[in-house]
């Protein structure tokens, strides 16, 4: 009899541990990014490369391109209103081994900008979070005039502002590269990427836009040409995004392209 009470008992624990494991919040585990779920609340895009977890953002660090696969952040209108001046410490990674990162010299004289994938104007919440933007595992060499300093930097002014209007948003952005022998500059060969990407997801309404631009002199005027679907940033880069959604609405929000800019 008291076999058979301790085999109830052992069983009654089990169905409650179960029942507790389905009303309990799913987290993301990934190892070195424990600490940043709030940038990958709703899926990392991958778990490869150097996962680094920064204040204001994630990332996947590339270690033979020596650029980041993907940075994603949380943005909310607490942050985007942040006052903390722009702090310019640009630096190589301390994190990342010297060999498999970007160095300072690697841009001097290349004529490429040092371009944020994480822009540190979405970082003046934080000193913390500013300084860390200005890490080269952050940067992409960019074109400068007409991108960089331009449509890209418009883009980054649009996510701030479509961000005070929606209230918060998950963005993840990075470099596609569309050959298997990308031009590269420094002693470290930091790759050029042929595109940059960005995805931009509203958990609000449940809607997403994203964009794939050359890295080449663009007119401002035209980023809305430059709208793809969700789907299409997965197709170019192999990443996964939107993963911890529910199935059939990750579907929808990542096939779906909008009729023009937010």
């Amino acid at each position: 009899n008291q076999c058979q009470a301790l085999r109830r008992t052992l069983a009654s624990m089990k169905r409650f541990l179960f029942i507790l494991t389905l009303l309990l919040p799913t987290y993301v585990t990934a190892g070195p990014l424990d600490a940043c779920q709030e940038h990958i609340k709703y899926g990392a895009p991958s778990l490869s490369g150097d996962l680094l977890c920064r204040l204001g953002y994630a990332l996947s660090h590339n270690p033979e391109r020596k650029t980041a696969d993907w940075v994603a952040y949380h943005l909310t209108k607490e942050k985007v209103n942040g006052t903390i001046p722009r702090s310019n410490d640009f630096r190589p990674d301390p994190d990342l081994e010297p060999g498999k990162r970007a160095e300072l010299s690697d841009y001097k004289r290349s004529g490429y900008d040092r371009g944020h994938m994480a822009p540190a104007a979405s970082m003046k919440w934080s000193e913390r979070a500013m300084s860390e933007s200005f890490l080269l595992s952050n940067m992409a060499p960019q074109v400068g005039s007409g991108f960089n300093q331009h449509i890209w930097k418009s883009l980054e002014s649009k996510v701030r502002k479509w961000t005070e209007e929606r209230g918060e948003l998950y963005v993840v952005t990075g470099n596609i590269y569309a050959t298997n022998h990308p031009k590269t500059i420094g002693s470290n060969h930091v790759a050029v990427p042929t595109h940059c990407y960005k995805v931009i997801f509203d958990p609000i309404r449940v809607e997403a836009i994203a964009f794939i631009l050359p890295n080449q002199r663009l007119q401002t005027r035209d980023l809305p040409n430059y709208i793809v679907s969700v789907d299409a940033v997965e197709q170019q880069t192999g990443l996964d995004f939107l993963s911890k959604v529910n199935d059939p609405v990750e579907d929808l929000v990542e096939s779906a392209i909008p009729s023009g800019i937010w």
